[in-house]
């Protein structure tokens, strides 16, 4: 075994308890089914704790009147400590998730590059004044929206967790948040960070336990002033509707069925690249994987070969053995995709690669799939439609422009695109009317882009991660308006104005 195993606490108004009702759960190496921890069963009663906690906290003078600048330094603060803490975070990630160590390692880094950006912002979240007129002063606040729920899936644990917390710090909010029962080990590490850096009890929280408890009484709480969900379209439906009963704000980071579109007179050897790395980083399980291949008839043979040649050469294995691809989250996970490869196999799909789980050289225990490419599918084919969610690419071809428009936009989701073409003036065309929230030309996910927005149309959700518009969500806008109880100036006796021309 990697680890032995603990016996954890989640963190409720500063302090370490277990769950009311004292059950416990098993969180396990997805990579050898082995168990890692057990963790608290979260219940409602733990989640109204954890609301009144927060309300407490929020209210207090010592958060609500501490200076932007200080909550800039205590997110500082915690960077720091995330990278001084970094192999630690990274292996426990990697064991609790499957994905890649090198990977992991770039999630620890990437979250605390949220804490200093958003740190950089505390003290900059401007108002406005309003002309209206004369004698009147009108202008706005900014104020933090109260208690923000954060439901953060498994794929990418602690990047997400942080992607949402340190702008809800930043902005003056505090903050709940619910880890996937898959992988709840790195938000209880970030606990631990809080208290280090002296984060006032009840700013943050964590209640582990399943979404359908957990999650509901978190969703339908009424104390909750806004909720952040990343995951599927169902629950983020279920979210919307059990917020809509107290009229709470949501931000949804849903699905994708993102498209690399792939032009004749593009850079093969790159778009090979960034083709499978954009399918197969941690296993294909990523909402804005690039998911589809749009190639164009006349390069389609060889992209695909290229593509395929690619993938057949990836190294799988325990994600702390560092290979090119981990192991599926779940053995429910992989029965979905292995349920779509089925119904490939039936349908007559051809599958160029991959297409079976892969079960040898010390694979049996975990949850492995081989990459897969799936060639030759109509745009609506279900397989060219739904998330699949694993490292399982749909090639799909066209001849025109104004088809691969057609094609990437043929989607209930829109969020992320890919253009590759040297022709500039093509790729800002088709930029312009593909409907994505991202649009990359000659790359594919600009580094994480901490400072890019970043969000989707249609059901890839809406409102919008990352970068400056990220605070949108997490303050609300006060205008205030002052009349001015002046006399207008009177002329000194024996003067007369002088008019100007």
């Amino acid at each position: 075994m990697e680890t032995a195993i603990q016996s954890m606490k989640m963190y409720i108004g500063g302090a370490w308890m277990p769950s009311s009702s004292q059950q416990t759960f098993t969180t396990i190496n997805p990579a050898n089914q082995e168990p890692l921890a057990e963790l608290p069963r979260g219940t409602a009663e733990d989640v109204d704790r954890a609301v009144k906690a927060a309300r407490a906290a929020f209210e207090s003078s010592e958060w609500s009147m501490m200076v932007p600048a200080q909550r800039g330094r205590l997110l500082l603060a915690m960077a720091e400590r995330l990278r001084r803490r970094s192999d630690e975070l990274a292996r426990l990630e990697t064991l609790d998730n499957g994905k890649p160590l090198s990977q992991s390692k770039v999630d620890v880094e990437v979250a605390a590059r949220y804490c200093e950006y958003y740190a950089g912002v505390a003290d900059k979240i401007f108002g406005e004044t309003i002309p209206i007129m004369p004698g009147i002063l009108d202008y706005t606040l900014r104020e933090p929206i109260g208690i923000s729920v954060q439901i953060v899936p498994w794929n990418y644990p602690l990047q997400i967790a942080m992607r949402g917390i340190a702008p809800a710090l930043a902005t003056g909010n505090a903050v709940i948040l619910k880890p996937a029962e898959d992988t709840s080990l790195t938000a209880l590490k970030l606990a631990e960070i809080a208290e280090e850096v002296a984060l006032p009890g009840g700013i943050f929280n964590v209640v582990t336990g399943f979404g359908e408890v957990v999650g509901a009484a978190l969703t339908a709480h009424p104390d909750v002033d806004h909720i952040t969900f990343t995951g599927s379209v169902p629950t983020g439906i279920a979210v919307m509707k059990a917020a809509a009963e107290n009229v709470k704000p949501v931000t949804l980071e849903l699905g994708g069925k993102s498209p690399n579109i792939v032009f004749a007179d593009a850079d093969l050897d790159e778009a090979t690249n960034w083709v499978v790395r954009s399918i197969t980083q941690n296993a294909g399980q990523t909402c804005s994987a690039g998911s589809r291949l749009l190639v164009e008839q006349s390069i389609h043979d060889e992209l695909v070969s290229r593509v395929a040649r690619k993938m057949e050469s990836l190294a799988l294995g325990p994600g702390m053995e560092d290979p090119d691809l981990g192991p599926i989250i779940s053995e429910q996970q992989l029965r979905t995709i292995l349920h779509y490869l089925d119904l490939a196999k039936q349908e007559g799909v051809t599958i160029v690669t991959g297409g079976e789980r892969a079960d040898g050289d010390g694979l049996a225990k975990g949850f492995f799939l081989r990459p897969t490419v799936l060639d030759n599918l109509a745009p609506d084919h279900r397989l060219a439609q739904e998330e699949i969610f694993g490292p399982v690419l749909s090639v799909l071809t066209f001849t025109t422009v104004e088809e691969a428009i057609k094609i990437a936009n043929g989607t209930e989701y829109g969020l992320i695109a890919a253009v590759w073409t040297n022709d500039l003036n093509k790729a800002h065309w088709v930029a312009s009317k593909v409907k994505a929230g991202q649009v990359y030309i000659n790359t594919y996910g600009a580094g994480g882009g901490v400072e890019m927005p970043f969000g989707g149309y249609g059901k890839s959700g809406f409102g919008r991660e990352k970068g400056l518009e990220a605070l949108r969500n997490y303050t609300q806008v006060k205008n205030v308006a002052l009349r001015l109880h002046m006399k207008e100036p009177t002329q000194p006796a024996g003067k007369t104005a002088v008019k100007l021309e």
